[in-house]
């Protein structure tokens, strides 16, 4: 059986999110096909966090279709969702934050001397669509040495960082307007 380790539950955690970025283009479409795609997802996290055992499966295809058939109805149906070519323009830049993140945190405690002044700092979103929003929570831990700790009121986010020193306003407004485009958000030109 797979064990799970704290970087493998961010990795799922992430995988899950863009596998239901990317079926996200199916609601507009027919119910049965949204309905299938969020099974065939479902199946996928259950396959990945069970293993390929059989026996899983008498919990696994029950929970799989409950989950499906409760995601189905619980998901609102309004405008602000991510279209499927802006998602496969965010990835790439998905994929080298990724990468520059994880090697910055590896450099950082990789050195004799650890380069770290932990803190906090305060953002304010100038997102409108709530989805949006937590999207943009979800990937603020892709910059370096960076990870969304709360949601205060007013869109204000904290911050925590590994360095307090350094300047991440420029990185978060960066970040924030690729979200807003990611969304189809008015106002970011």
């Amino acid at each position: 059986m797979w064990k799970s380790s704290p970087s493998a539950e961010f990795n799922i955690h992430h995988l899950a999110h863009w596998f239901y970025t990317v079926f996200a283009e199916f609601r507009s479409g027919p119910s049965a096909i949204s309905l299938l795609a969020r099974i065939g997802l479902f199946g996928i996290v259950w396959l990945i966090l069970a293993g390929i055992d059989p026996s899983s499966w008498i919990i696994g295809v029950p929970a799989v279709i409950l989950a499906s058939i409760a995601s189905f109805r619980l998901a609102e149906r309004h405008a602000g969702r991510p279209r499927l070519v802006r998602v496969l323009a965010f990835l790439p830049f998905f994929l080298v934050e990724s990468i520059c993140g994880g090697l910055d945190v590896a450099s950082r405690v990789m050195r004799p001397t650890l380069r770290i002044n932990p803190g906090f700092h305060r953002y304010r979103s100038r997102l409108e669509n709530p989805r949006a929003l937590v999207f943009f929570l979800d990937s603020i831990s892709l910059l370096p040495g960076t990870l969304s700790a709360d949601l205060l009121p007013e869109r204000i986010i904290q911050v925590h960082v590994l360095d307090v020193d350094e300047e991440i306003d420029t990185s978060l407004r960066q970040l924030e307007a690729r979200v807003a485009d990611l969304f189809g958000e008015p106002g970011w030109g």
